[in-house]
């Protein structure tokens, strides 16, 4: 690979490994396991892998390397371990490194899994989780401690599109030896700026931008090479969290056109958005290029394009924005997002609702919120729909 290249070349060529066949598109190992010469080669190689050689799927796995050089090389990242769900990255990122006693600071806007992680799961085992309001600097100054371990956050808030200053975070971590972990999906890595920010960890669910097209769930951790492999890997391999080989050539092809996918989508959100901004059916329109967002010279500096979601209120509350979810023609109800099809949920009873009315209230998850994920079709069709199902409410 070229340090040159820029992103649409990185998305095609880099971390492919040929086999003796010479083939075009990238190879599927679907295999467990692998051969060695000699019980001499094979007592070396679990002794010391190379670069090159593998020892079960679980562990590593030739096209799953591609994939894991590729994203990496994409994001600017030392190495990267693929997993078999978008939840196992997370969860693979903070078990592996915290212990009981440990203390992590979190913001509170979360996707309801990891909200689950960090309040049921660490909590359970000890770890001290203190959680902020994301966007208040003096609330993580004040929560993070001399012994804090790691600190937790979403770029992008989901559902309600709130942005964390993350420079600053990372500041106020380091100064103590935190580790940064952030969830990067809403930013994909296309508009990526995390490890430019201060994030020492970057977590992805493939299963979003990267996949794009519904087909497969995956995951991939990025960090430095010793996070990776010395912290990372052998949680994720003996717990069995590893992506399989099929998904990872269905992740490898998802990467090939997720520069042109996902700069698609957010000019269709944009478009989306300004078409909606001022429709008095609805409370409000959440998106981060929007000049009415709070946090507009934020996203501009973190977000540039401002993603692929737009959220909006719809007057009425929750029965208005079932009636307007059933009236659409042209996008669909479903709870992915970062799909090439233009995808609509509503977060309070469905992916947050697990949290309390007074939980969902402080995160500004209101009953007539909706979360639209914009996928590529054509923004003026996408526009007409949402318009005639606001008409039918």
């Amino acid at each position: 690979m070229s340090d040159s290249w820029q992103t649409r070349t990185k998305l095609v060529h880099s971390g492919t490994r040929r086999s003796q066949y010479g083939e075009v598109a990238e190879a599927i190992f679907l295999t467990q396991g692998f051969v060695y010469d000699s019980a001499e080669a094979a007592e070396a190689r679990f002794l010391d892998a190379g670069e090159d050689e593998f020892i079960y799927a679980r562990y590593g796995n030739p096209t799953v390397r591609m994939f894991e050089e590729r994203i990496a090389a994409l994001e600017g990242a030392e190495d990267a371990f693929a997993t078999a769900s978008g939840m196992a990255a997370v969860n693979g990122a903070l078990t592996a490194m915290l212990k009981a006693g440990d203390h992590v600071v979190s913001a509170r806007a979360l996707f309801g899994s990891c909200l689950y992680i960090l309040e049921e799961v660490l909590t359970r085992y000890g770890v001290d989780v203190t959680f902020v309001d994301g966007t208040d600097l003096g609330a993580w100054r004040a929560a993070v401690r001399p012994d804090t371990k790691a600190v937790f956050l979403e770029t992008l808030s989901n559902p309600t599109l709130e942005l964390i200053d993350l420079r600053a975070v990372a500041d106020l971590a380091h100064g103590v030896g935190a580790t940064v972990i952030v969830d990067n999906v809403f930013a994909t890595p296309v508009f990526s700026r995390a490890f430019d920010l201060g994030a020492d960890v970057v977590v992805y669910s493939a299963t979003k931008h990267i996949d794009g097209q519904g087909r497969a769930l995956g995951g991939v951790i990025l960090g430095s090479r010793e996070f990776i492999r010395k912290t990372v890997e052998p949680y994720l391999k003996h717990t069995g969290g590893a992506m399989s080989p099929f998904t990872a050539w269905i992740m490898l092809k998802g990467l090939e056109t997720l520069d042109l996918r996902v700069r698609a989508q957010a000019a269709g959100a944009l478009s989306v958005a300004a078409a909606l901004e001022g429709d008095n059916r609805l409370a409000r329109v959440i998106f981060p290029a929007l000049e009415g967002h709070p946090q507009r010279a934020l996203a501009a500096e973190q977000l540039p394009e401002g993603g692929t979601v737009v959220a909006f209120d719809i007057a009425g509350g929750q029965g208005a924005a079932f009636r307007f979810l059933n009236a659409l023609k042209l996008v669909t109800i479903s709870n992915n997002l970062g799909d090439a099809k233009s995808i609509i949920t509503h977060p309070a009873t469905t992916t947050h609702q697990r949290l309390t009315d007074e939980q969902r209230e402080a995160l500004g998850i209101t009953p007539g919120l909706v979360r639209l994920s914009v996928g590529i079709e054509d923004a003026g069709d996408l526009v007409a729909d949402l318009k005639q199902a606001l008409d039918a409410v």
